[in-house]
């Protein structure tokens, strides 16, 4: 679906409410209602069995009796109808389906729900929902929910998959003065989701900033590619819950929908230069800002106070928020020198001391606002009795206007009695950035700052690694036709060769002579392994034995392989044991990928080894890459000091890192039989000394049905 076809659901010509009503409390009446009155100006044609008069408009027995262009259907009936209506829609070739009616997949009615959506597609119809409260679009003043009438018209739109939340962010917005330029519910996004809402409002001029409540994705591919074209253009705030292991239990119960794996989610989202927020407060505070606030010219912010303490907080805060200070203290003295006190500072934060008069905090205010260096300003202010109430405010606005005709971002806080309040209360009906807390004025900033970074930052994807696709699918027919879904770990290695990834020399054997024979050509010591479909997990049973020195060693280690592994599965077939030749230590990672059930293909990072899931220092991202994706998800684990050198010890081979994540991942795009791939563990040597997978378990795909 084009930006071009969505917009007949946010700007329709004609809309039908079938459930129509004038029954006081009716869904269908409550929306009905809030069409008429939101301004709508297109035809609106209400739908009930009983015909005769609604709201003042004719009622309609029948959608087929409508003549005149209907775009968008409003379904507000009980479940057990809803089918039958949509029926009647295909009949009037209608775009989308607004389905408001609940008591399908979120109370486990499934095929209900995907007969609906079948039927619509088959049809050309789009569904949003069903279980929604509907939706809202300024740009025709249309009020098409069931929620609150006095909508105020902005510039932030918002997508929520919860209809109860979204109703009450309604509400929510209008009480703190944020303008929508749209909200809408997607419910059990049987069809229609957020990356198709995203399609239009990345186009719209109204939308300057777009919030998302998610509880789960479903076809995050899709969205993953929509949310990297948005965030290029626009701020993309989102809120998802789920984040506990009983949050994504709730979340499923609610909707329907599995939550996934909130570390994937945050991991994906970050790539994708989506700001992650922790409540809605502070996800209405960011889209409030981002809307009304220009890209900055760089990164470099002063902090202005007249109280050194509050100005601490604020340097705290900026660290957490990754807010940058500037610190060149010769300019700053240059810029504040005149107008910081004997006591003051000219360092940042600058301390205009509690003695400072209005003119003096304008003073300083401009001198940042005029200077090039300077990108943005935190003004921060505690009570105190050199200015009254009517200077404060009168101070602030003259300030922002300025601020906000050159284009520089400026936040303000105030901390006080009631003279900071009532500063606070009216200049916040301007829609004036103003906080009475340091961390909450910090924190919108920083938001602006990481989605300056996502539009500034330009990075060419990575090259495809060469793949020997032969090797690879004739190790897959092996798999299949012996009835496995994963590779035996002789064939893991001969894959990882096919793409270019060095392992460990070694041999598959079937006796103990023959073992001996191969351990003495790999050279001494060596690592013995079992061969066997029945195990996976050969180590957890004794199936590999590690540090063998010489023959006897070898023979003894066959036999006690064989015994240990018949111990755990007497009827296991056990094809061979693999001699394998045993590296040299190093600095153990892992790198895996898999195909997410709500992302698609997946790659992770991490510390290795036997401690990998204990520790979990990893990183994921989505499929395909980036340059920066590869070199950030081999930063941000904890042990990446470890990479650099620690105690005497020289770099490791980094670049080598990025190879093998890029070709493991070139595997996994490329290849669709493959569903999983883990190398843990790798070991990394020093620079320019390269990596060597030890161990390789690779996990084989459903094979595709045929259709009939």
């Amino acid at each position: 679906m084009t930006s071009r076809e969505i917009k007949y659901l946010f700007e329709p010509r004609g809309i039908a409410i079938v459930g129509a009503s004038d029954k006081p409390g009716k869904i269908g009446g409550m929306i009905l209602n809030n069409i008429r009155h939101s301004g709508y100006q297109g035809r609106i044609y209400p739908v009930n069995p009983a015909g005769g008069e609604i709201g003042g408009l004719p009622a309609y027995c029948d959608l087929v009796d409508i003549d005149g262009i209907i775009d968008v259907v409003i379904i507000a009936i009980p479940a057990k109808f809803v089918y039958q209506a949509v029926r009647q829609c295909a009949k009037k070739t209608v775009k989308f389906l607004s389905i408001i009616s609940s008591g399908f997949s979120e109370i486990g009615n499934l095929a209900e729900e995907q007969k609906i959506t079948g039927f619509a597609r088959e049809h050309g119809m789009r569904v949003l929902g069903p279980n929604i409260f509907g939706h809202y679009s300024s740009a025709v003043s249309l009020n098409a929910t069931f929620g609150p009438g006095d909508i105020k018209p902005g510039n932030v739109a918002i997508i929520t998959q919860s209809g109860a939340l979204g109703v009450a962010m309604i509400g929510k917005t209008a009480i703190q003065n944020i303008g929508l330029s749209a909200i809408i519910s997607v419910g059990n996004k049987s069809d229609i989701d957020e990356a198709d809402l995203l399609e239009y409002l990345i186009e719209h001029r109204d939308t300057r900033s777009i919030l998302m409540y998610i509880e789960g994705v479903q076809h995050g591919e899709r969205l993953v590619e929509m949310l990297k074209r948005a965030t290029r253009i626009k701020p993309v705030v989102v809120i998802k819950s789920g984040r506990s292991k009983r949050g994504a239990i709730a979340a499923a119960s609610h909707t329907g929908s599995l939550a996934g794996s909130d570390q994937i989610f945050d991991a994906i989202m970050q790539q994708c230069g989506v700001l992650r927020s922790e409540s809605i407060q502070e996800a209405l505070d960011w889209c409030k800002f981002l809307s009304t606030t220009p890209l900055p010219a760089g990164r470099n912010t002063v902090i202005i106070t007249n109280g050194g303490g509050v100005g601490v907080l604020a340097t705290d805060a900026c660290e957490k928020y990754q807010v940058k200070l500037y610190e060149d203290k010769t300019h700053l003295k240059t810029v504040f020198g005149e107008v910081t006190h004997g006591f003051g500072s000219t360092k940042n934060p600058v301390d205009l001391t509690g003695e400072a008069t209005t003119q003096e905090y304008i003073t300083a205010l401009t001198s940042a606002l005029k200077d090039e260096h300077i990108h943005a300003v935190i003004s921060l202010y505690c009570e105190t009795a050199r200015m009254t109430s009517d200077e404060l405010t009168s101070m602030i606005r003259q300030v922002y206007s300025a601020y906000r005709q050159s284009g520089k971002p400026v936040i303000f806080s105030l901390f006080g009695g009631e003279l900071a309040e009532s500063a606070i209360s009216r200049l916040s009906r301007e829609n004036i950035p103003i906080f009475r807390d340091v961390y909450e004025s910090v924190s919108p900033l920083g938001a602006l700052f990481r989605h300056y970074t996502a539009v500034m930052t330009d990075s060419p994807p990575v090259k495809n690694a060469a793949i020997h696709y032969a090797e690879i699918t004739r190790l897959i027919r092996t798999a299949r036709a012996e009835q496995r879904s994963f590779l035996l770990a002789h064939e893991g290695q001969a894959l990882l060769e096919a793409v270019g990834l060095p392992g460990p020399r070694s041999a598959v054997t079937k006796c103990i002579d023959e073992a001996v024979a191969r351990a003495e050509e790999i050279g001494y010591p060596v690592v013995m392994k079992v061969v066997s479909r029945d195990i996976l997990h050969k180590s957890d049973v004794g199936g590999v034995l590690l540090n063998l020195e010489n023959g006897h060693e070898v023979a003894d280690a066959y036999q006690a392989i064989i015994h240990n592994c018949k111990a755990h599965k007497r009827n296991a077939v056990i094809e061979g044991i693999e001699v394998v030749e045993q590296v040299k230590s190093g600095t153990e990672i892992i790198v895996g990928a898999k195909r997410d059930g709500s992302f698609g293909p997946v790659i992770m990072f991490g510390l290795g080894g036997i401690y990998v899931e204990v520790m979990q220092d990893v990183s994921f991202r989505a499929l395909p890459l980036r340059e920066i994706d590869v070199s950030l998800m081999v930063k941000e684990i904890r042990s990446y000091p470890l990479l650099l050198g620690v105690r005497g010890e020289r770099r490791k081979d980094i670049e080598g890192i990025k190879d093998c994540i890029n070709k493991v991942g070139s595997i996994l795009l490329n290849c669709r039989d493959i569903s999983d791939i883990e190398i843990n563990p790798m070991i990394v040597y020093e620079r320019d000394q390269g990596v060597k997978a030890v161990d390789v378990r690779v996990l084989l795909s459903e094979p595709e049905r045929k259709k009939a």
